[in-house]
């Protein structure tokens, strides 16, 4: 069996708040306008898609209970960088957007990486690895 593709479907408190945060750091919107419903973004040159939603939207669809994410790391997304200045864009974009940088930009092995996390506590990593 082979799926078609992969999503990630994620809780948020304030989706105006997550839908200008991401609008801020230059990713696509899949919303036509704001939604109370949920914000959906494209991330990548594949499109992989995060649905955001109200945690008890997405609590009521999936008949369970959602961790505290903001205390626990549920999964760090990886973005890819170019270079090491596009890292310290992203930092600096990050920062202005509202996010909290959780690890500052830093020589990782081979490569240059930092972390944030958005405003609902969603965590990232933007990594430049050379050749990759």
């Amino acid at each position: 069996m082979e799926t078609k593709m992969i999503w990630a479907n994620l809780a948020s408190d304030n989706l105006k708040v997550t839908y200008e945060f991401y609008i801020k750091l230059g990713f696509e919107s899949n919303n036509k306008h704001s939604s109370d419903e949920n914000a959906s973004f494209n991330f990548g040159k594949n499109k992989f898609i995060i649905n955001f939603f109200k945690k008890s939207k997405l609590e009521t669809d999936i008949n369970g209970a959602i961790g505290n994410w903001k205390t626990q790391s549920e999964v760090i997304f990886s973005l890819s960088a170019n270079t090491k200045e596009e890292v310290d864009q992203w930092a600096e974009k990050a920062r202005k957007a509202g996010g909290t940088i959780f690890s500052e930009p830093q020589n990782y092995e081979q490569g240059y990486t930092f972390c944030f996390s958005d405003p609902d506590g969603h965590k990232f990593n933007v990594l430049y690895w050379p050749g990759m």
